[in-house]
């Protein structure tokens, strides 16, 4: 009997000790990229196009969102940056009531209130946003200077460097989405009204123009990620708008709502599909097919674009730069 429990003894310790590596590999398999990356901008970002990309925001300065707001602030004044994108969910979590609702001050302007951060925000919808008044969302440009969203689904033209041009493509994700559809009488009341087929043809309509040096879509939801929200949400965006990334030779698709960074490159695509961390309240993360790099680190992302490089940075809430995704012409 002795001997039994001693054997039993023994191997519980030794699997446990296997699940310990275990766990310490796929942390580091995130990591990684860390010990390869320079921790800070190279000189020359302060003569390129620049913004900054934030989402996952609204918590009422909670968990990470203010020290994070603030180190946006002096990431802008240390590099310049021309706007930032607000990448959804601005506001947890039934959204807002109206353009008079608290939350604008609890979520945004007192949180984001460093000097240079009073310029230009570029929004889109979230889930969140939908479990509100998402034509609120819209009607805030009407009251804030700095609020600059003319419509659910929207593009911007940026000339940069010497003789280049950005074209950034703002989408709404979560009516491409089935299950939003199938939930809007209980929670996502605003989606019902909206028209698929609609947004999809003005996406395609407006890549199809675009002759821009450089194309960056920004929507909240990621086309592919390591997750364990439902898999319909990313399996509806690679049959519906996927293919118009690729057909379109998008650069970037930029998008938010897992709350960690991920950097991932499909074998068969074309285009660098970044998940940009969350400005407040970040989650664990482990690699997938395509996986470049992950981090469970909260935080926000640079973009720079000159005439002959576009790069991401994904800094943590310090400012550390953790990964860059760079694409060359």
């Amino acid at each position: 009997m002795k001997k039994s429990v001693r054997f039993f003894l023994k191997n519980i310790r030794f699997f446990s000790a296997l699940l310990l590596v275990g766990i310490i590999l796929c942390g580091w398999s995130c990591r990684q990229t860390n010990d390869t990356q320079n921790s800070t901008f190279p000189e020359s970002i302060d003569d390129n196009f620049n913004f900054i990309v934030a989402n996952d925001m609204g918590r009422n300065g909670y968990y990470d969102q203010k020290p994070i707001a603030e180190q946006m602030g002096e990431t802008a004044g240390e590099i310049g940056i021309e706007f930032v994108a607000a990448a959804g969910d601005i506001h947890h979590f039934e959204g807002v009531a109206s353009v008079d609702d608290p939350l604008w001050n609890t979520n945004y302007e007192y949180i984001y209130s460093h000097p240079e951060l009073m310029l230009d925000w570029y929004p889109v919808l979230g889930n969140h946003e939908y479990r509100g008044n998402t034509q609120a969302v819209l009607d805030y440009s009407d009251v804030s200077r700095r609020w600059c969203m003319p419509a659910r689904y929207y593009d911007k033209t940026f000339e940069v460097g010497d003789s280049s041009t950005l074209k950034v493509v703002f989408i709404d994700t979560a009516p491409l989405i089935d299950k939003y559809h199938k939930e809007s009488e209980e929670s996502y009341r605003d989606i019902a009204s909206q028209d698929m087929q609609a947004q999809l043809h003005w996406i395609d309509s407006v890549l199809n123009a675009s002759h821009d040096t450089w194309k960056v879509v920004i929507g909240h939801h990621p086309v592919y990620a390591q997750t364990p929200k439902d898999e319909i949400e990313r399996e509806n965006l690679q049959e519906r708008l996927d293919p118009l990334l690729r057909k379109y030779g998008v650069d970037m698709y930029i998008a938010g709502h897992i709350h960690n960074f991920q950097h991932i490159q499909m074998p068969d695509s074309p285009v660098d599909y970044v998940v940009n961390s969350s400005a407040s309240l970040s989650r664990k993360v482990s690699p997938i097919e395509g996986t470049q790099y992950c981090s469970p680190e909260p935080g926000f992302s640079v973009v720079s674009v000159s005439d002959q490089e576009l790069s991401l940075y994904m800094l943590d809430k310090t400012g550390h730069v953790l990964h860059t995704v760079t694409r060359t012409k």
